[in-house]
């Protein structure tokens, strides 16, 4: 009984400080962007008029904004290129811990960039401030922290956007003079993580196959579960160990050259690509539904709320149902939600209910997001490769959603102007191809770490455990 108490803390301890200062600061910089949008197009003119004695005009505003917004995903994209060589050559525990020194970067530039009088100060900490967010929601969990508790990457990140659009209330940190003080504030989770990572210990499967210090291994397994009676865990790492033994870890282009892993890989594409939402712009989205201005910060509230619950039900339901109802499920919903949007819209000025029913929509959109494509897709690049594989699909996935992620970010005003009502209709589109990709090539299982690649042929490939012609769903 003992035992179950201590490995429960510590466990709990870990997934903590790994999500505050992992996928928390990615939700959290995400949203705290919304609420001074119109403080920092403000600066951006008072600071060109400053520098050149003429305003900036507004289409110009319109473009820096947009590329304040996108040099967060450029930053990412970044970030997902070095988790690779950094999860491999310093573990997961302190590439966490170095990582924080692009948040504190940031945060400097953040503070200081109204002082200072430049916007350029903003976009460098935006890109930084990207950098560690796409490196440390890109850092694979081990094998330990699988299934309901791997999801709760997703908890931490739709957590993290609620606590970002609180703190950016007017009443808080939201109003015309605090906002450089909201930027700053994303060092909290990193002087939080700093403060309680270092408590907790590495990953036992980097210690034994990356490092093949079975000691460091033994020790970690011990701290985790709480009792010294490990040799179970011990005995099946170091038989994967063995198997892994004399290979090295695979390089992302290598994904892409292994005909054995070209259906997980063909997977997390299409998926890691069909799953980003327009939170950045969630304001503009409310604004373009009739909602009034004052009104639209406890909106944006209202969908981070929306994208929390649906994380924790995520948590709950998939060990039952399997993540790839999830993932059909949460498509599917997007859908539908996002045409009966995109009719609203149309109709609003015929109908005075329009507005309500466009902003349900929204609503509605957001938790069928969270269903299934916000946390499953994080997980995929876990489930569907081996540890020699995990750390390069986990730069690919990256990778893929932070560049997706930078051309929404960078498109969407003007996508928004050139298509006005129906600006939802690109997503929808990429959330068919996600739903039929899904029905036809994706396996199921009841949980997710059940996945396995088998080959249907004696032979095994270079890659093992990995098929080369079918997919066989295994309860492990």
């Amino acid at each position: 009984m003992r035992a179950s108490v201590i490995q429960a803390r510590v466990l709990l301890l870990t997934i903590c400080a790994a999500g505050i200062g992992g996928t928390f600061p990615f939700g959290y910089s995400l949203s705290i962007i919304n609420a001074p949008t119109l403080h920092i197009h403000e600066f951006i003119n008072e600071t060109w008029w400053a520098r050149t004695g003429r305003p900036l005009p507004n289409h110009l505003i319109l473009l820096v904004w947009s590329f304040i917004v996108s040099l967060y995903s450029l930053g990412g994209l970044f970030g997902a290129l070095l988790t690779g060589p950094m999860a491999i050559t310093l573990g997961r525990k302190k590439s966490l811990l170095v990582n924080n020194i692009f948040v504190v970067a940031a945060a400097i530039l953040f503070g200081f960039s109204r002082k200072a009088g430049s916007f350029e100060m903003i976009m460098l900490g935006r890109l930084l401030i990207g950098v560690n967010a796409g490196t440390s929601s890109c850092l694979s969990c081990p094998k330990e922290l699988r299934g309901a508790v791997a999801i709760t990457s997703a908890v931490f990140t739709a957590l993290g956007i609620v606590m970002g659009q609180v703190v950016g209330l007017r009443e808080l940190l939201g109003d015309p003079q605090a906002w450089p003080l909201l930027l700053a504030s994303c060092l909290v989770p990193g002087v939080l993580q700093l403060t309680f990572l270092p408590l907790v210990p590495e990953s036992p499967r980097y210690l034994l196959i990356d490092r093949g210090d079975t000691s460091a291994c033994l020790t970690a397994l011990q701290r985790l579960r709480g009792t010294a009676d490990v040799a179970g865990e011990l005995e099946e790492m170091e038989k994967e160990h063995a198997t892994f033994q004399g290979q090295r870890a695979r390089r992302p282009w290598e994904l892409f050259q292994d005909p054995a892993l070209r259906r997980q890989v063909i997977s997390l594409v299409v998926l890691s690509s069909a799953m980003e939402l327009c939170l950045c712009y969630a304001s503009s989205v409310f604004l373009e539904a009739g909602m009034p201005y004052e009104k639209v910060q406890y909106a944006i509230i209202g969908t981070g709320c929306c994208e929390l619950l649906t994380a924790f039900v995520s948590c709950v339901v998939i060990e039952r149902v399997g993540w790839r109802v999830l993932l059909m499920g949460g498509y599917c919903l997007m859908i539908c939600w996002g045409g009966i949007f995109t009719v609203s819209l149309c109709l609003q000025s015929s109908f005075p209910w329009m507005p309500y029913l466009a902003m349900s929509c929204i609503f509605a959109f957001i938790l069928s997001f969270g269903i299934g494509p916000a946390g499953v897709t994080g997980i995929l690049a876990m489930e569907l490769f081996d540890q020699m594989a995990r750390p390069a699909a986990y730069v690919v996935c990256g990778a893929l959603m932070w560049t997706m992620l930078f051309l929404v970010g960078l498109g969407f005003p003007f996508i928004m102007e050139g298509l006005s009502h129906f600006l939802y209709v690109p997503f929808l589109c990429v959330c068919v191809c996600g739903a039929i990709y899904t029905g036809l090539y994706l396996p199921e299982t009841k949980a997710p770490s059940g996945i396995t690649w088998r080959s249907s042929n004696p032979q095994r490939s270079s890659c093992k455990g990995v098929t080369r012609a079918k997919v066989v769903v295994s309860e492990t």
